[in-house]
């Protein structure tokens, strides 16, 4: 059942035209098919799978359904329609701002480009009989294929990633591999899906496109030289298939070696030492020596499937369904026999990164059912849940199965309980037997710890918070020197291994926050009150203290688990308050002997100190892209009703600083005493392409950027904001767009990768060791960081013991620092047979995870974090939607940040958010690109465009690009302070531009905010 057809079920007494790609010729031929005869009502007959009667461009959503392809083999050509920018650039920005007439299109032959027709419904899917289909994707490689391919070197896996702008463009991104590799159409994707980790080949270097925001190879005028040589030698296909040859019926033929010509060395390399290299090593060497040049490749098989197939949330298109039912019902009663109505229907995803689907009407929800069955449209409003099913090689889009109904989409209930399912978010009730399992606290536990109850102890965190996860003190000793200390709730002392609790908080993996609601990681019980470092309570912690001297150089350290007393809490506004000497303590609680003049005096201790840490941080490296972001205020029925910027300061990075100290100095200890064992936290360093993109923006407009290094980076971005002193919208969007070249940080088990390559290292904060400690109320993976550290601590404690039954002497520094925790380290004692086996009996009491069982942890959080990250900006997007929607029409000025033949790419700093205006093909406006100024005109024009008698308009509404205006009017009404423009409008990159922002979606698709020009005219 996974292949379809798609049936016509228009009326019979019109004729249609259509495009057919001949199996890869570059001619088109038009054919007029009658639909007059009862016989040709549908177009069942096609006599292959590959015979896909739509455009492709439908399928996907894809809105540039002007152009027709004409595919040979793997690279494609595509044929443009002309348009009125013909003379323009390609592009003026980045990869946001693509040209989307250059799209690839997949080569699948005999592909059939019906025209948008007038009347009625045009096409179903409909389920058909795989058997009598031929292939319409190459067949996938066997596991073994596979398995072979990475163990000698013809094959690479990698996650695959879609363009959320064009479903046909995707990317790959491996390790050690300097550019993503781009998968360019259907066919080379061959039915992967976003989150897939995919076994993919190289293309041969000579197919590579060049890199957007690059002219010529850096640093070497003798590029063309380079690439004929690379050519001539046999490195033109060395990547893709030197030594492996993939036949169509999946297997895979082993040739001889590619022989390397004379000449190579002239490049630096030596012919010998190229051809003994894989493939990884070989596209390392070419992505370096073809710098402006971006690998692409193809997937050959889907090695692991992505959780994304199982939660995908959309709509269902049943429209056409009715159509077609109704007809057949109405052919049945002339003819006398019944009507098979067991169709297909369509699933059209909400992620513009996946296909559409079809759905098989038989496997619906009975609920779905009724709504068919009375032909009621409504059920198109709902948002439902599905999975993916199957995608067979002969089928064109791949089969869902509808699980559940959320509700209408207009409802922000429903909208939240989809964005939990599609991202896999747990949001039940922690089970009753996870609950019975937290330990209660004796009173010999308290007695064993470091007592820190008469310190003045504090929280400083949002107002809102109630899982409390870490508390400051600060002491100034006689000499001058701050004793600084961390305490971090002790939350593994609750959660232990291997327990239902334990078991519930490792899948769940953090905390998600909804803005207005929590899912914690840990029951209520624990997260908001017997773990969290409440005020006025006793309560158990890790604690890391620090001696650090005016300069900041920490002088001894001391590191163990205690038991504290929080004298109060304070929220960032508060501390910030005592910051800027205005504290106000009317409306704040304080517990225990201390005043407010201690906690007052604290505070401005730790500002004193976080300053000093966080200049000597920019000096060794370090990385800030500080960026305002965008707040809601919520009225009481909990809908948002305006929007606020907020910014952080000199109190959120007083606990920055402090927190990134503790998280350094837990990785160094656990790395110390677990060196393949510990979980930690990398950066890697930007995406070498994005940053040329960047790069080459600023260059065009006066801005000089070093990202030789993060440092160099970050003094350019410091000089750049100097200069854009008096332009904070331009340097904001500057900052946003400096993120976009950044990888994602993630968790990963040091005995994974090589600690000497500098593949453990932290790019934006510039240091070697790194990992999550200060969050254990919300983060599984700080959970992990505790039991390895109270590891080693036992280790540490047990190695005294020994000693002492042995009457060794200890050394001044075992007894008071200890050898392992201490800032001081002899490393023939950490290395002696005593030490390790004190640190092997530890990790098993702690439960202390193996180097194989680590790395699966550390994948899970990689994801959880990741899912929760995307969930945050998920339920920004709706409330920003709701806003909107609430608002009808807000107005706003816009940068522009990107200019294209086909739209243009701006910014809304009022939003935080950037959009697309199109202005091709628009009915009433004309379009010229300015060579001389560089500019785009954009003009009213009073005249139709011409069109093919009985054919459909092909140009969108003026109304879609623009809101116009009659001055009259704007006299009359004045609501709204912004100004509009006037055609003729005159653009140019970084042009402020006034806009009309309005919501879309909700019962009638998925969410979206839709920006126009905002425009004044007498002739509209």
């Amino acid at each position: 059942m996974g292949g379809i057809f798609f049936e016509s079920s228009t009326g019979a007494s019109h004729t249609e035209d259509f495009f057919v790609d001949d199996g890869g010729k570059d001619n088109k031929k038009k054919k007029r098919r009658s639909r007059r005869s009862k016989q040709n009502c549908t177009l069942s007959a096609c006599s292959s799978a590959s015979e896909i009667c739509t455009d492709e461009s439908r399928l996907l959503g894809d809105d540039s359904s002007s152009n027709h392809v004409v595919s040979s083999g793997h690279n494609q050509q595509e044929i443009e329609c002309n348009v009125d920018l013909g003379s323009m650039p390609e592009v003026h920005l980045n990869k946001q701002v693509a040209d989307e007439n250059l799209k690839i299109r997949p080569s699948v032959s005999n592909v059939i480009h019906e025209e948008p027709d007038t009347v009625g419904p045009i096409l179903i899917a409909r389920p058909v009989d795989n058997h009598a289909r031929r292939k319409v994707y190459p067949p996938h490689l066997s596991a073994e294929a596979v398995s072979k391919g990475l163990e000698e070197g013809g094959l690479l896996s990698a996650i695959f990633h879609v363009n959320a702008h064009n479903s046909l463009e995707a990317y790959c991104k491996i390790d050690g591999v300097q550019n993503d590799v781009l998968i360019s159409g259907m066919m080379a994707q061959n039915r992967a899906i976003e989150g897939d980790t995919v076994s993919i080949v190289i293309d041969p270097p000579s197919l590579w496109p060049r890199m957007k925001g690059s002219n010529e190879i850096p640093n070497n005028p003798n590029s063309l030289q380079l690439q004929q040589a690379l050519v001539q030698i046999g490195c033109d296909n060395a990547c893709s298939s030197s030594n492996m040859v993939i036949q169509d019926n999946g297997a895979v033929q082993e040739n001889g070696p590619v022989s390397c010509g004379d000449g190579f060395t002239d490049n630096g390399l030596s012919r010998d030492v190229y051809e003994s290299m894989n493939t990884l090593e070989k596209l390392c060497t070419l992505v370096s020596l073809l710098p402006s040049k971006r690998p692409t490749g193809r997937v050959v098989a889907v090695m692991e499937k992505s959780p994304r197939r199982d939660n995908v949330v959309g709509f269902l298109s049943v429209k056409q369904w009715i159509y077609s039912r109704e007809n057949k019902r109405r052919k049945s009663r002339k003819n006398k026999h019944q009507a098979d109505v067991d169709d297909g229907i369509f699933l059209i995803p909400n992620d513009p990164k996946l296909t559409k689907m079809m759905v098989c009407v038989e496997n619906l929800p009975g609920s779905v059912r009724k709504f068919l069955e009375a032909g009621d449209l409504t059920i198109e409003s709902f948002l439902v849940a599905a999975k993916i099913v199957d995608w067979a090689d002969e089928s064109y889009i791949p089969e869902a199965s509808v699980i559940q109904i959320f509700g209408r989409g207009s409802d922000i209930d429903a909208q939240i309980a989809a964005i939990l399912f599609e991202h896999a978010i747990d949001a039940s009730e922690f089970s009753s037997e996870a609950l019975s399992l937290v330990p209660q606290i004796p009173h010999e536990e308290l007695q064993s710890r470091r007592d820190l109850r008469n310190s003045c102890i504090f929280t400083i965190d949002p107002a809102t918070a109630s899982d409390l996860d870490d508390a400051l003190s600060v002491e100034r000793l006689p000499n001058g020197v701050f004793r600084v200390g961390v305490h971090i709730a002790d939350v593994s002392y609750f959660v232990l291994p291997d327990t239902p609790l334990d078991s519930d908080a490792q899948s769940r993996s953090t905390s998600v926050y909804l803005l207005q609601r929590k899912l914690s990681m840990l029951p209520p019980l624990l997260s908001d009150n017997l773990a969290s470092l409440n005020p006025g309570v006793d309560r158990l912690a890790f604690s890391i203290v620090w001696d650090i001297d005016s300069a900041g150089v920490i002088l001894d350290r001391w590191i163990g688990r205690t038991v504290i007393h929080s004298s109060c809490k304070l929220s960032y506004e508060h501390a910030q308050e005592i910051i800027d000497g205005a504290f106000d303590a009317k409306n704040t609680k304080l517990y225990g002997q201390f005043e407010w003049c201690d906690v007052i005096k604290s505070v401005k201790s730790l500002h004193e100190v976080s300053k000093v840490l966080k200049e000597n941080r920019f000096r060794s490296g370090a990385l800030s892209l500080e960026s305002p972001k965008i707040g809601f205020l919520f009225d009481e029925e909990g809908l948002p009703y305006d929007t606020v910027v907020t910014g952080r300061k000199d109190s959120n990075f007083l606990v920055e600083e402090l927190m990134l100290l503790a998280n350094k100095t837990a990785a160094e200890v656990i790395t110390r005493a677990y060196p393949s064992c510990a979980l930690l936290r990398r950066h890697p360093e930007p995406n070498a392409r994005k940053l040329l993109e960047f790069e080459a923006f600023c260059g065009k407009h006066g801005l000089k950027l070093d990202t030789s290094s993060s440092v160099h980076m970050h003094n350019s971005l410091e000089q750049i904001r100097e200069e854009l002193k008096n332009d904070s919208s331009l340097f904001g969007i500057l900052m946003s767009y400096a993120a976009r070249p950044m990888q994602l940080a993630s968790y990963f088990c040091s005995g994974d990768l090589k600690h000497n390559n500098g593949e453990w290292c932290h790019y934006s904060l510039a240091v070697p060791l790194y990992t999550h400690f200060t969050s254990p109320l919300r983060r599984y993976s700080d959970i992990v960081v505790h039991r390895t550290l109270a590891a080693v601590l036992d280790a540490e404690d047990n190695f005294r013991k020994a000693r002492r039954r042995s009457r060794k002497k200890l050394t001044e520094r075992e007894v008071v620092n200890g050898f392992l925790t201490g800032l001081r380290v002899c490393e023939e004692e950490v290395e002696s047979v005593e030490a390790r086996e004190a640190l092997g009996v530890a990790a098993k009491k702690y439960g202390v995870f193996c180097a194989e069982s680590l790395s699966v942890v550390a994948a899970h959080c990689n994801e959880k974090k990741l899912s929760s990250r995307r969930v945050k900006d998920a339920i920004d997007r709706l409330y920003m939607w709701a806003l909107l929607k609430r608002k009808k029409i807000l107005y706003s000025e816009a940068r522009v940040l990107g200019i294209g033949p086909k739209f243009m790419s701006i910014y809304i700093s009022k939003l935080a958010i950037e959009k697309r205006i199109y202005y091709d093909e628009v009915e009433g406006l004309k379009a010229e690109w300015l060579v001389a100024t560089s500019s785009l005109l954009l003009n009213h024009s009073i005249h139709k465009r011409p069109n093919r008698k009985g054919s459909p308009s092909k140009f969108r509404p003026i109304d879609e690009t623009a809101m116009i205006v009659s001055p009259i009017d704007l006299e009359i009404e004045k609501t709204n302070n912004l100004e509009p423009s006037v055609f003729p409008l005159t653009l140019h990159l970084l042009s402020t531009i006034p806009v009309a922002l309005h919501a879309i979606g909700g019962d009638d698709g998925p969410l979206d905010i839709v920006a126009r020009l905002y425009v004044s005219s007498y002739f509209h």
